[in-house]
């Protein structure tokens, strides 16, 4: 083979193994900081050796990557996993082979800069879209190095995203002045200001993080609530197969009896009127009907057991059903039951207590595919052809909160303290875990079901992505999994308590509620906008010299 197609395909496996190692390997984050040095690097080679079809390159590079970290989703589904696999490594293709387009008519580093610019564009468009898929984000890496992500709480995750690539970007630029010849060219004040301005690009935001992580203080004197979290290792697979769904209510009341057998005393409780905040997890049960919670043997069966503890608010996932009468199919989502009767489905995370009262929260980003049907006005069309193999539940349009009360001995309600719960893949969506708190959440919870992956990296990855979220709002976490990780995450996105995998467990603890608002929270990804905004310039900039065949 030749030489110079032996030494891409090895950069190609290098890079992909590098970006890979900070979303397997816990405390790993830092290796992001030049993982993306071997692809720029095998970019530079096949230029110079004249490599055509390069493009097959750096998608086999992305597509490795995708596969290496994310291969679990394929357990769940594997024509779902594949798509994932190709369809993500092919956007990140697309945006590598514009910048490689970008370099026909812009000079110096402003390729560079519009690669920078371009990834995080689309990085953050990706957060909204209806195929979505954000799972890779490159600020991700550093979700299992929390000590140096503190300054998420300012950038958000898009800001970890931005200082990779600058530190990928300086290293490179020093390699090529290095091997060009041009450092020895470079005089004194220059080596120190090249060389000092990437060691500064690359200590700066760890010292600022540490020096944060070590100084935060998160509130010992504030006010508390005590969470009981129940996960009660249900195989999902064989969820109705081996219980019924009675069988399911007793593992989980029998779990939170023990959790909450210290506050069997009716009277300590009134005397206390404090709030205790049960959570089990999500899609615990199919029979919850949104129109009619009360037809639900699930919910009647709860309101009985709660009726011994008037103290406890229980937060519970549910595969939720509303049934509507109509001749004709009232939304483009509904399925017809039968004749005039229709069905919307969705993800919901419900809030009750002793009183009945019940609230309901619509998880809002779905799984595609699984869960949703994207661009239903389109393809839920095509997917009656296909016998409705898609998931078409419905969520949310904006966010709302949950709340957890405290009655008085008159019945009336002592203490409100708001909750906002990211149901699942909801908690991988940084800005939208800070809407909660933009609506006045004091803490955050979510409730997931990860047992669908197996035993494999990808529960592990979704519970760091939680202390992310801990980190950008500076809210406490309370996470309930049906099967593992269930775990309490402190403001500083350390992981206090977790669960193991695959057993049924029972975490208690306090979680601290916290009134401030980071600045994230209150202003947004205003790295990713301020991204978007310089691709689409260089975007527009770079279509009118292609078409004016001119330089700059």
């Amino acid at each position: 083979m030749n030489p110079v197609k032996i030494k891409i395909s090895a950069l190609a496996v290098l890079s992909a193994i590098l970006l890979s190692i900070p979303f397997l390997i816990p405390h790993e984050g830092a290796v992001a900081l030049f993982a993306l040095v071997p692809l720029l690097w095998m970019e530079r080679v096949a230029d110079r050796g004249h490599i055509t079809r390069f493009w097959v390159c750096h998608y086999g590079t992305f597509l490795l990557w995708n596969a290496i970290t994310t291969f679990w989703v394929c357990n769940a589904t594997i024509g779902g996993g594949i798509f994932a696999c190709v369809a993500n490594a092919f956007q990140m293709s697309v945006v590598f082979g514009l910048y490689r387009l970008s370099k026909r008519v812009f000079r110096g580093s402003v390729p560079y800069l519009f690669l920078a610019a371009l990834w995080i564009a689309w990085e953050r468009a990706y957060f909204g879209a209806q195929i979505s898929w954000p799972w890779l984000t490159l600020g991700n890496a550093l979700a299992g190095t929390v000590s140096l992500a503190q300054w998420y709480e300012y950038t958000g995750t898009l800001g970890g995203s931005l200082w990779i690539w600058a530190c990928n970007l300086s290293l490179f630029g020093l390699l090529c002045a290095w091997q060009d010849g041009t450092w020895r060219g470079f005089g004194g004040k220059a080596r120190v200001a090249s060389l000092g301005g990437y060691l500064v690009l690359l200590i700066a935001p760890v010292v600022l993080s540490v020096w944060m992580y070590a100084r935060y203080d998160e509130g010992q004197e504030g006010e508390t609530l005590d969470v009981v979290i129940v996960q009660p290792n249900i195989d999902p697979y064989h969820k109705f197969q081996a219980l019924d769904q009675s069988q399911q209510n007793a593992i989980l009341l029998g779990l939170l009896d023990k959790g909450l057998a210290s506050r069997r005393s009716l009277d300590s409780l009134r005397a206390a009127a404090e709030p205790l905040l049960a959570l089990a997890p999500e899609t615990f049960t199919n029979d919850v009907i949104t129109n009619d919670l009360t037809a639900g043997r699930t919910w009647r069966r709860f309101q009985k057991f709660l009726q011994d503890y008037p103290g406890v608010n229980l937060l519970f996932g549910a595969s939720s059903y509303e049934y509507l009468r109509s001749d004709v199919r009232p939304t483009v989502t509904a399925r017809e039951v039968k004749n005039g009767t229709w069905v919307e489905s969705h993800n919901s995370a419900l809030m009750t207590d002793a009183t009945g009262r019940g609230q309901i929260y619509h998880k809002s980003k779905l799984v595609v595919g699984v869960e949703m049907t994207p661009y239903p006005a389109f393809f839920t069309r095509v997917d009656d052809m296909l016998g409705g193999v898609m998931g078409r539940c419905v969520g949310q349009k904006e966010v709302s909160l949950l709340d957890c009360l405290a009655y008085g001995p008159d019945g009336q309600v002592f203490r409100s303290i708001p909750v906002g719960c990211a149901v699942c893949y909801e908690s991988v969506y940084g800005e939208h875990c800070a809407e909660y708190v933009r609506k006045g959440a004091r803490l955050l919870t979510v409730i997931t079901n990860d047992a669908w992956w197996g035993d494999t990296p990808g529960y592990m990855q979704h519970l760091r992505y939680s202390a992310l979220r801990a980190i950008e709002t500076r809210r406490d976490i309370a996470r309930c999994a049906n099967t593992g990780i269930s775990a309490f995450i402190s403001s500083r996105g350390d992981i206090l308590q977790r669960s193991p995998w695959w057993e049924q467990a029972v975490l208690q603890g306090k979680v601290r509620l916290h009134d401030r608002e980071t600045f994230f929270v209150r202003n947004g990804d205003i790295v990713g906008r301020l991204a978007s905004f310089v691709a689409v310039l260089l975007l527009l900039a770079m279509g009118v010299r292609l078409i004016m065949g001119k330089r700059v």
